[in-house]
């Protein structure tokens, strides 16, 4: 996109065609306006337009641009946040509410797909989040635990069965959550513009916003070439937040992540390597994740921008690393890079905001976009037919807040990997 194939990589490059779209010319109006083309305003475009709801999507650049085109595909269940943990973070209410929606949002994920026809890479394997070292197999086993309690279909497997399931013995344990699963992600997002085009929904891209103004019991959305009037909008451009908006990416600490992607593998390691197509990711400080596309390539990844001195160091960790987990791989050369930024909260939760009366928008993913946007998107359409209240949400409402030092924090971050990675796999 935007003539860098850095931005989006291996999914620019197999994912089906866009639907046919224009930036927004002229004075329109609608029942919705929606700011953002990603899983959570897609979600909520074809779930409104499905209702006879009249609905116009603006997206700054294109389909998918922000973390929806460019994550690793991973459709996973919950949060970061420890299950248990959640009703401390936000109450009894909304912690037990949040974990029952994002539990079962994967399901959404995969039943949009079938429905619609969305030709994504879906694979129903499950996801394995593998220990690295006791540290690593103690949280897993409290995670299994605590999500079995609620009749979570996760399984804990230890180091022989997780060797067998990866190929390598390099972890202690995983834990299997058969909710999961893995999918392109590009792919995915593109097929709900689809899906919502067709269901009647205008999407616009190369419109960036550039204002919000009420006029009466309406709003006023203005880009740079025409406006969209609608009494209700929903906000969806969360870490990639920019305008009228901007406070939700100040809100979010940038994190950034990259994925590198081998050729298309042969038979034989296809067999030893991944031979269930489970998506992958490990319980490090500065995580690694990995899993297999259709085509047999192994996408891996971890934190860190390929830019700069980035673009070597990470390259180099990540041979070295592949080198360590899978030697049957031998020298590895990658086809695609790609990277982007993942908006981490203060305390790696989702927020809800009413930024004016019926402006309104979920944000702060936290590197869970996939299913969370899907199912927060279709929760927002939800809110605006009145269907639920605010009081029915899965999140208290919250005020935009920038966190302490986040300019410093993401300069760290981003340097911080390049020294663990330069230092790592060494020996």
């Amino acid at each position: 996109m935007l003539n860098d194939p850095r931005s989006h990589g291996l999914w620019e490059k197999t994912a089906p065609e866009p639907p046919r779209t224009s930036a927004l010319a002229g004075e329109v109006t609608a029942d919705v306006v929606i700011v953002g083309g990603g899983f959570t305003g897609l979600s909520s475009a074809l779930h409104l337009a499905e209702a006879g709801r009249n609905v116009v999507v603006l997206e700054g650049n294109e389909i998918g641009f922000g973390g929806a085109g460019r994550n690793v595909g991973l459709i996973n269940a919950g949060m970061w946040v420890m299950p248990d943990d959640l009703p401390g973070e936000l109450g009894d209410i909304h912690g037990e509410r949040l974990l029952d929606l994002l539990g079962n949002a994967p399901s959404l994920v995969m039943e949009l797909i079938e429905k619609h026809g969305i030709a994504c890479e879906l694979e129903r394997k499950g996801t394995l989040h593998c220990a690295v070292g006791e540290a690593g197999l103690k949280e897993i086993t409290d995670r299994a635990n605590q999500w079995q309690k609620r009749g979570a279909p996760v399984t804990l497997l230890d180091a022989s069965q997780t060797a067998a399931r990866i190929g390598s013995s390099a972890y202690a344990g995983s834990l299997l959550d058969m909710r999961a699963g893995t999918l392109q992600p590009l792919a995915y997002v593109r097929g709900l513009a689809h899906a919502a085009i067709k269901a009647g929904a205008v999407v616009h891209t190369g419109s960036r916003v550039v204002a919000s103004e009420p006029s009466g019991t309406v709003w006023k959305i203005r880009t740079d070439r025409g406006s969209v009037t609608a009494p209700w909008v929903i906000v969806s451009t969360d870490a990639y937040s920019t305008g009228p908006w901007e406070s939700v990416r100040r809100e979010q600490v940038h994190l950034p992540y990259f994925n590198l992607a081998t050729r298309p593998l042969p038979a034989h390691l296809l067999s030893s390597i991944l031979p269930g197509r489970e998506g992958v990711w490990d319980t490090k400080e500065i995580l690694s994740s990995f899993r297999m596309d259709q085509a047999g390539r192994l996408v891996f990844g971890s934190v860190g921008a390929l830019r700069n001195t980035g673009l070597a160091v990470h390259r180099s960790w990540a041979r070295r690393a592949l080198a360590r987990l899978f030697p049957q791989l031998g020298s590895v050369e990658f086809e695609c890079e790609w990277y982007g930024k993942i908006g981490m909260t203060d305390n790696a939760l989702p927020r809800f905001h009413r930024f004016a009366q019926n402006v309104v928008g979920f944000s702060g993913y936290n590197g869970r976009g996939i299913a969370p946007g899907t199912v927060f998107g279709r929760t927002l359409a939800r809110l605006v037919l009145g269907e639920i209240s605010e009081a029915d949400l899965p999140l208290p409402l919250t005020d935009p807040s920038e966190p302490s030092f986040r300019a410093f924090k993401e300069i760290y971050y981003e340097a911080g990997a390049q020294v663990a990675h330069f230092a790592g796999e060494r020996f």
